[in-house]
């Protein structure tokens, strides 16, 4: 029961991560709020990210980043970044459908070299922050980066003020 609406929530999330991504123009790639800031490419990147993730969390007690790789490819196109987020989201469907849900108790840690990055937390506590939560949050920061260079927003709970009523 819970598999399926943590499924539910993350086809329908998956679709509002896709209209987002659709909307970066690749004039607004380069853009950062500042020098602290990730660019809409490499932000963009990171959401795209996240979906390379869910094997790890949901199907794996330890998420070791000391040996985890990953290749974002080429982000200097918006396409390309399109591209990789179809490749990960496919990939994170099938650990949720794979994934016993009678694990979601088990203690879950990240690790890096054998030291425990966050302290020890069910894994459905991990599921819903590390992955959906933090999901959102950087959506929630594309959004505000295609508004700051001009561009258009997408309805991902109701029209924007983009959308005509």
């Amino acid at each position: 029961m819970i598999k399926q609406a943590l499924l539910g929530e993350f086809l329908h999330e998956a679709e509002n991560t896709r209209k987002l991504l659709q909307a970066i123009p690749d004039s607004a790639l380069d853009y950062k709020p500042s020098e602290i800031n990730w660019t809409t490419a490499e932000l963009a990147s990171h959401v795209v990210e996240v979906y390379n993730w869910y094997d790890a969390t949901f199907n794996q007690d330890v998420f070791d980043m000391g040996t985890y790789q990953y290749d974002k490819g080429d982000i200097s196109k918006a396409e390309n970044i399109v591209a990789k987020f179809e490749e990960n989201v496919a990939k994170a469907q099938k650990a949720i459908e794979s994934w016993d849900e009678n694990t979601m108790t088990n203690e879950w840690t990240m690790e890096m070299d054998g030291n425990s990055i966050f302290p020890p937390m069910p894994k459905i506590q991990v599921i819903r922050s590390f992955l959906y939560n933090h999901l959102y949050h950087h959506r929630g920061e594309l959004v505000v980066y295609l508004r700051s260079t001009g561009n258009k927003v997408p309805g991902l709970y109701g029209p924007t003020a983009d959308n005509k009523f």
